[in-house]
């Protein structure tokens, strides 16, 4: 009998570590600030992203994902708890991100479960120890390996301190967290146990800082300018959306004047960042495990960079909003079929998709849901509408809205003085891609569906919303029959 029980009990340990050993590595790469016109395997010919787009033709690439706040501190936060911003209540002008919340994060689950973890760049958020007061740190000791920094971060490797082994043979930061997480895939896979890189890439993020090794790339270069680009593609928007820093930067950061070159230098600097993607693919490749590693690639935020004769980010505008997404998981089927899905999906669901990669439970308590069930069928719906958030910057600004596939609505509740109004926006994203006609004067039945979901969200924020950080009030704030009330 003692000899049937130790049997089986080997079976039940076999069982285990083959299931461990099965699951997959994961690979997060997420940049800042880049938009989807970026890439060539988005459109825009104009580019050269050959690693980001090999990325792609073997994987899915997502035509309608979506930031729910589109910043990349709260974003951020978004990603690793796969929370809506007034679920987590960390952002700029609110606070940090409490250590309870970041427990239920991807990178500590996967890593109380038998996962490597490694994270380099821009963390792009503070952890708050116990209560409002409490001590802020950045969670560095929670992951394996460490490149990790504060704040913005610095463009120059010598200047990160997490990073300074890399600083002689990598001197720009973008190909440094390349070199990191080429190192780190290396070390994992002698040690045959799955693992997690994350990586967040400051580039394209301003104040411009190309690596010069990529000078000659678009040298000269002209750039086809979007359909939407400038001023008179903007008069329809809310008189509230002008009140932030992102109308004044249409000017000031010179896509009004010097468009060519502005643009020469943020696509430099995606470049870098595709150089960077190329590395890490070389040694999951050179390392034996590229047969078990899925890569995912998207961004915190994306950027205007003129549609509309707007600059900078954080609107819900699709150039701002709506960001590139790329899944390859090399075990699917269906990869290297240059697959598309045109499905619904949010930064939220990274951390669900994440969790359901490594074999583990999604949280019910998660506003994301898993993306799996997209490489098998693209087009099946994994959700109907997601909410698009923005609490930072001047008040006058503030907005909440809904994406759903086709449609988008925001609402503006902002009113004062004579100039401002509570103010609707409703586009037809089938039809109207680029923005242009706001359909929300003509009161059709789109209106009243949109107007629907979006009360569903604000009610959502009412019952859910944290009570600290200053977001309760936003329930009151973003209700349509609530008069406005500073």
């Amino acid at each position: 009998m003692t000899c049937i029980f130790i049997t089986f009990l080997s079976c039940l340990v076999s069982v285990a570590v083959l299931g461990k050993s099965s699951r997959p590595n994961i690979i997060f790469l997420l940049t800042d600030d880049q938009s989807s016109y970026s890439l060539s395997c988005y459109g825009n010919k104009d580019v050269k992203t050959p690693h980001i787009d090999s990325l792609a033709s073997d994987g899915m690439a997502f035509d309608h994902h979506y930031d729910t706040t589109a910043i990349c501190m709260a974003s951020r936060a978004n990603v690793m708890t796969g929370l809506y911003e007034y679920r987590h209540g960390c952002n700029f002008d609110h606070g940090p991100l409490t250590q309870k919340l970041w427990e239920t994060s991807y990178p500590i689950r996967l890593r109380q479960s038998g996962y490597l973890t490694a994270f380099a760049g821009k963390f792009g958020f503070e952890v708050r120890k116990g209560t409002e007061k409490g001590h802020k740190y950045l969670p560095e000791d929670d992951f394996d390996k460490w490149g990790g920094g504060p704040g913005q971060t610095n463009y120059a490797t010598v200047k990160n301190r997490s990073m300074k082994a890399y600083a002689k043979n990598y001197p720009h930061s973008s190909r440094s967290y390349g070199a990191f997480g080429s190192d780190f895939v290396r070390e994992s896979a002698k040690s045959h146990k799955p693992f997690c890189l994350s990586i967040s890439f400051k580039a394209p993020h301003k104040p411009d800082q190309p690596d010069p090794l990529f000078d000659k790339v678009y040298k000269g270069k002209k750039f086809t300018k979007p359909p939407n680009y400038g001023r008179e593609y903007g008069k329809h928007f809310s008189f509230q959306s002008k009140q932030g820093r992102q109308y004044e930067r249409f000017v000031s950061w010179g896509y009004r004047d010097r468009y060519d070159e502005v643009m020469a230098i943020y696509h430099q600097m995606v470049h870098g960042v595709d150089s960077a993607v190329g590395m890490i693919r070389a040694a999951v490749k050179e390392a034996g495990v590229a047969d078990n590693t899925v890569f995912i690639f998207t961004s915190d935020n994306g950027f205007m960079c003129g549609s509309h004769g707007y600059g900078s980010k954080v609107l819900p505008y699709e150039e701002s909003t709506n960001v590139p997404l790329i899944i390859y998981d090399p075990r699917h089927a269906i990869s290297s079929e240059n697959l598309r899905s045109n499905a619904l999906t949010a930064n939220i669901d990274m951390a669900p998709t994440i969790l359901d990669l490594a074999g583990l439970d999604v949280p019910t308590e998660m506003d994301g849901v898993s993306l799996l069930p997209l490489l098998t069928n693209p087009h099946v719906m994994v959700r109907e509408s997601a909410a698009l958030i923005n609490v930072w910057g001047p008040k006058a600004a503030h907005s909440y809205g809904v994406v759903t596939k086709d449609y988008k609505y925001i609402y503006w509740p902002y009113e004062a003085g004579v100039n401002f109004e509570p103010t609707e926006e409703l586009y037809d994203l089938a039809k109207d891609p680029h923005e242009l006609t706001n359909l929300a004067s003509l009161k059709g039945e789109g209106l009243k569906q949109m107007r629907a979901v979006y009360d569903e969200a604000v009610e959502a924020w009412k019952r859910k919303g944290v009570d600290y950080n200053g977001y309760k009030q936003y329930g009151k704030i973003f209700d349509r029959t609530v008069p406005w009330n500073p």
